[in-house]
This record gives C-alpha cells, structure tokens and sequence, in this order.
C-alpha cells in the first residue's frame, strides 16, 4: 500500500477559541495516539490532510512532529466534517506498532461487468467497507471483486474471498454483491370516474300537508 509523508504541529491551546482561530488559518485540528505516550494534539494543513480523507484508499502515513526528528507510522482512524460547508473539522491518527494486529476498514471497488447486466438484471453492492485485523506490512489498499462472471441470481459473499494476512470481522454468509433481477415496474392505470346511474335524491323542503281529519 501506498506511504504518504505528512508533516504537524503539536497543539498547546486546547481552548475552542484557538481551535477556531486554527482552522481559519487553514489548519486541522487533530490526535494522535498509541504510540506508547499520552495522546498528542496535533494540526496539519488542511491541504496536506486532503490525500488520506479524500480517497478510498487505506494509506500508511509516515508523520512528523515539527521541530522534531523521529517519525511515526500511523493510519488515518477518522475523521468528522462540517456537515454544512463538508470540510474537515477534526482527524485521529493511529499509531501503527511492528508485530501488532489493528483494526480497520477497508473500501470494497467492484471490477469488470458482470453478465447479469448485459441480460437485464442490476448491481446491488451491498457492503461497500469491510472491517478486517491484520499486522501493518498486511494492510490492502483496498479489495478488490471480480464480478465478470456474476449472472442474474449470482451473489459474492465474504465467505468466496480470501486475502493472506487477513481477518474479515464478518460472518461468511454476508453478501458483498449480487445481481438481482429488474423491478418489473407496475403501470398504474389512471382509474375512470364511475358514472353514476342513481337518481339524484330529492330532498322535499317545503311543510308537510295538514293531514284531514
């Protein structure tokens, strides 16, 4: 998998009036933790943010402290947006230690076209992430499903895919894509006035005759 350099500051104003004065100067705010101290605020230029949270990809990332020569390995855990103008707000960055198994999610990209489209049938892709436990030299980009051959009716499921060095934290059965076969759409005949053959009843307002006696 691909290693991107990213280069942060530690954060020493915690307060929300600096973190705000922080991301108009087109900083993000950030943590990093599990690299055997307490967690580390850190902010990093948005633009340099942008290659690990806009992509579908699982990205190493090999960070560095200002004003400090060692660097860390991690991966991107998280990251919250703005829901109003979609920009970053905040990220978590975890640690990646040798010899020890993570956990993650991992983008499912379907490849080719299956046969079932060209006879009709639909795509449904069901999980578009799988969360998945390996050691860090293990992590996949991303997985990749061959669906070339699926006809109408076929499914892949967790349990036809197997990836060295991988754990999938599902059950087997689950389905990861299928083709299904086309919604028979229903036309609603526009439904026609019944006419109506009854009289119109007549509703007789006027007195009532003196009966004679």
């Amino acid at each position: 998998m691909a290693e991107i350099s990213i280069k942060a500051k530690r954060r020493t104003e915690l307060s929300n009036a600096a973190t705000t004065s922080l991301r108009n100067s087109g900083f993000v705010p950030g943590i990093f933790y599990g690299a055997g101290e307490e967690n580390i605020s850190i902010a990093i230029n948005e633009l340099a943010l942008r290659p690990v949270i806009y992509t579908s990809e699982a990205n190493i990332i090999s960070l560095s402290l200002e004003g400090e020569e060692k660097s860390y390995k991690c991966i991107l855990k998280d990251a919250q947006f703005d829901p109003l103008k979609e920009k970053p707000i905040h990220f978590d960055f975890l640690a990646l230690r040798e010899g020890e198994k993570l956990t993650l999610d991992v983008s499912i990209i379907l490849k080719g076209s299956a046969i079932g489209v060209k006879d009709g049938g639909v795509i449904q892709h069901s999980m578009h992430k799988l969360q998945i436990e390996c050691l860090p030299e293990d992590i996949p980009s991303h997985i990749e499903l061959d669906i070339s051959n699926l006809k109408i009716g076929d499914a892949l499921r967790l349990g036809d895919i197997k990836i060295e060095g991988v754990e999938f934290k599902a059950d087997d059965s689950a389905v990861l894509v299928s083709v299904v076969p086309p919604t028979a759409e229903k036309e609603a005949a526009p439904a026609e006035a019944e006419e109506s053959t009854a009289e119109p009843e007549v509703i007789n307002k006027g007195k009532k005759e003196e009966e004679t006696k």
